[in-house]
């Protein structure tokens, strides 16, 4: 099992000694908690958390670690849709998802319920995040429709996840 404390620790040390490198760590862990299956893995909200008051504490600029987390995001989503689209039904068949139907269940009505603002409501809900997007793709949701909302829920779910670090940071005076 993964110590989340020790992960945040070492993560945020590794960002403050480079960083050049803080951009694309924020990209990759934005990427792998968007990205269906690989999500499940990645403790990346507390993370990301994290990282944002690094990002006040070490000087680094705000909107460049926004911009890797939003693209991050919406690219793990993108490709989730995408074999959601490609696979259809075989999709929920993978593991670890096929030990989770009830997941995928729960989504399915998610989407019949709010339709397309599922894709953005989704982004919001841990259990569901990374599923949303490969469900969309399963029920074949328009594909100009899924990417509106996944861009704007990215963007919203990016700052969402780095500002109140950084504003908790700055506002406590550290």
């Amino acid at each position: 099992m993964i110590d989340v404390q020790s992960l945040v620790a070492a993560t945020t040390a590794f960002i403050q000694e480079n960083h050049t490198l803080a951009a694309p760590i924020v990209f990759g862990l934005a990427f792998g908690e968007s990205l269906a299956l690989i999500s499940f893995f990645i403790p990346a909200t507390v993370l990301l958390l994290a990282i944002g008051a690094l990002v006040e504490a070490s000087g680094l600029h705000f909107f460049p670690i926004w911009l890797a987390a939003a693209t991050g995001a919406a690219l793990g989503d993108t490709i989730s849709y995408w074999f959601g689209f490609h696979y259809k039904d075989r999709a929920k068949t993978v593991w670890p998802l096929s030990r989770r139907p009830d997941l995928v269940t729960r989504t399915e009505d998610f989407f019949h319920r709010f339709g397309v603002w599922g894709v953005a409501i989704g982004r919001f809900f841990g259990p569901i995040r990374a599923v949303v997007p490969l469900v969309a793709g399963v029920l074949a949701m328009r594909q100009s429709h899924f990417q509106l909302a996944n861009v704007a829920s990215a963007a919203l779910w990016a700052f969402a996840m780095l500002a109140p670090g950084a504003a908790a940071f700055k506002l406590l005076g550290f």
